[in-house]
């Protein structure tokens, strides 16, 4: 079965497309970008995009990850990442990232939103947890806006091994 496309009022998620390596290397290459995450490395090289995209069909298909590339509505440019990760049963880790242009016009919250209401409604989702970077309010914002709860904080590793304390999130499908 095909990835669904999801369609918000000025954002369509749809599937990575190999042809977005470039644009991906360039939006996450960003220091300014990689520092409000885990995981994602700087410097972010070559063939990482490439290689990150090609997984994404059978974690689809094997159900472990939803991963969508986020784009202007209107223009089809790509801005960021919205995924479900590390799926469980009917829980699954929310996350996301997009390019520093992109940055505090909504969008995260809107690609949030739409990705939420899929999960709950067409994958059997009935809890996500989502976590930010301490230093990385406006993540939580995203979070707090699509009706996610503060739980607590914990330590994680990050993309060099080093613990790094983050807030956690869950949001639970509505009854």
């Amino acid at each position: 079965m095909e990835q669904i496309i999801l369609k918000t009022p000025r954002l369509i998620l749809r599937p990575f497309l190999a042809a977005d390596a470039d644009q991906v290397q360039l939006l996450a290459g960003d220091k300014r970008v990689a520092e409000t995450t885990l995981h994602i490395p700087h410097p972010y090289l070559d063939d990482m995009a490439g290689q990150w995209i090609s997984g994404h069909p059978e974690h689809w298909q094997n159900k472990t990850a939803v991963i969508y590339a986020v784009t202007d509505k209107v223009t089809g440019h790509l801005m960021g990442t919205m995924s479900l990760v590390d799926i469980q049963g009917d829980e699954a880790e929310l996350g996301y990232w997009l390019g520093i242009d992109y940055w505090r016009h909504g969008y995260a919250t809107e690609a949030a939103k739409a990705l939420a209401d899929f999960a709950f409604s067409s994958l059997g989702i009935k809890k996500l947890t989502a976590d930010h970077l301490l230093d990385n309010p406006a993540s939580g914002k995203v979070m707090e806006k699509i009706g996610m709860s503060y739980q607590h904080n914990i330590q994680k590793l990050d993309r060099y091994g080093r613990l790094a304390d983050v807030k956690v999130y869950h949001l639970f499908k509505a009854q």
